[in-house]
């Protein structure tokens, strides 16, 4: 497993974590180490892409089986994948709409904010503020 770890720039423990998932499935060596092929390299690069894009594990091992893998990008091997596609990028964009929001709520705040009359950190403090 360290030298898959080393030719995928993977850690040891995600790529155990990947075969938890069952995103990742090596094959067993009567001894019972592990066995990789390109096709593994191949799969975790995939899953790193995806995971990249925002997906969780569980989507991933949804999608991962029915992708293309041309070396540069990942692409569905049909179209019939993208309405799961399309449904991940809406739950991105409402996740990214709500922390715009949180951030513009924390710019009203911070321009609210009454300027200091010192630079004693500790008068906030004495204040109540904390």
């Amino acid at each position: 497993m360290g030298e898959f770890s080393r030719r995928t720039g993977v850690s040891q423990r995600l790529l155990r974590y990947y075969e938890e998932q069952g995103l990742l499935t090596p094959s067993r060596r009567p001894s019972g180490y592990r066995e990789f092929t390109e096709a593994d390299v191949a799969t975790v690069r995939g899953i790193r892409m995806l995971l990249a894009a925002g997906l969780s594990t569980a989507t991933i091992a949804e999608l991962l089986p029915c992708m293309i893998d041309d070396g540069q990008i990942l692409a569905p091997g049909c179209s019939g994948l993208l309405p799961d596609l399309n449904r991940e990028r809406e739950r991105i964009d409402e996740a990214v709409a709500g922390l715009l929001a949180a951030r513009g709520k924390l710019d009203a705040i911070i321009a609210a904010t009454a300027p200091a009359v010192t630079d004693d950190p500790e008068v906030c403090y004495a204040s109540g503020a904390a």
